[in-house]
């Protein structure tokens, strides 16, 4: 008898990004600063260095220490991981139990659902509002009433760009017993971070990426924070090498210059504001544009009935953003990349 793959596998299809040579490439919220091009003789002497016979450190504890430096936080309550996907596939697996409720709100980061569903657990699902934001007070009444285990969510979010506020934040933290991953990948962008007090929580753990602000997304770089209780399980269920050490290296380097990166986050942040400046009269004035929202990350979020003839056409012009149903996301470029899209956008509306 042949061998079946089981109904979850099954029913999988291998993650899909965009593919072919375009000129501007805004659909994966990466920076568009090249760390290495500034960076590249240090990387090289650190790469040299590095003996690629041997196993890793396991805890990448040079890396973990810089990381905390970084954000002033303690290194003996922060997991090193394989980007965040690796994290969250490992509180979802491990943390969690089969058959476990797990609540997400939608619109939100996909993966969480696609790792809860990949460990069988329950995935419970609570719609935004119309202005695509979480009323707390809401979530945690349903939250306590119907025995959830855990709750995923962005913050600020991706894809919507909106931020949930510290103290909103906090609400929700506090309010419920179940297992909090709190998932901060964007916000080196907004001021607004429970990081500083992540380890005073038991129901915490706090997410941070490499991906986004530090512009590391080929070296693929996440962090846990959280009380010492739920770092020594992490560190435990983890594999014992997970992050490998190119990255260790690298990594190390460029979080060690913090000048470096705060100047990054400015250029990305000036760069966000020029592009949402730049279109949102254009899409104000158009009747194809239902809203265009205000953001807290590194790209622009449109709510549009003409979703995928804005996509299509700009992909003609060699430009790829992210359709996502009815809604388009773009990154912010450098300049240059910024001025196309708006004329694009322009042209395509007018």
């Amino acid at each position: 008898m042949a061998y079946k793959l089981n109904k979850k596998l099954s029913s999988l299809k291998p993650y899909d990004p965009i593919t072919g040579e375009y000129k501007i490439r805004l659909d994966a919220n990466e920076s568009f600063i090249n760390v290495g091009d500034k960076m590249s003789d240090n990387l090289a002497k650190a790469i040299a260095e590095i003996p690629l016979n041997r196993y890793p450190d396991p805890y990448a504890s040079r890396l973990v220490k810089e990381f905390a430096n970084l954000y002033n936080i303690d290194k003996d309550c922060v997991t090193a991981g394989n980007g965040s996907d690796e994290l969250i596939s490992i509180i979802a697996g491990c943390f969690l139990e089969k058959a476990d409720k797990v609540l997400t709100f939608t619109p939100d980061f996909t993966m969480y659902d696609f790792y809860s569903h990949l460990y069988e657990l329950e995935v419970v699902t609570i719609e935004k509002n119309r202005n695509l934001e979480i009323d707390v007070d809401a979530a945690i009444s349903y939250i306590n009433r119907h025995n959830i285990k855990a709750i995923m969510l962005s913050n600020p979010c991706n894809p919507t760009s909106i931020g949930l506020a510290r103290e909103k934040a906090l609400q929700l933290v506090k309010g419920v017993d179940s297992l909090i991953i709190l998932d901060e990948a964007y916000m080196d962008f907004w001021d607004e971070s429970l990081i500083d007090i992540a380890t005073e929580f038991d129901n915490l753990i706090l997410l941070r990426t490499c991906s986004k602000a530090i512009g590391l997304a080929s070296l693929r770089l996440g962090f846990a924070v959280a009380n010492p209780k739920l770092t020594r399980a992490l560190r435990a269920a983890k594999s014992p090498y997970n992050v490998n050490g190119i990255s260790q290296a690298m990594g190390k380097i460029i979080l060690k210059d913090r000048e470096f990166i705060q100047q990054g986050i400015k250029e990305i942040i000036q760069s966000r504001d020029a592009l949402y400046n730049g279109l949102k009269p254009i899409c104000d004035k158009s009747d194809k544009i239902i809203k265009i929202f205000e953001t807290r990350t590194n790209f622009i979020f449109i709510k549009t009935d003409y979703a995928k003839e804005i996509y299509d056409k700009l992909l003609l012009m060699s430009i790829a953003i992210r359709k996502m149903g009815g809604y388009l996301r773009i990154s912010c470029g450098n300049t240059e990349e910024n001025e196309k899209v708006i004329d694009a956008f322009s042209r395509i509306l007018s």
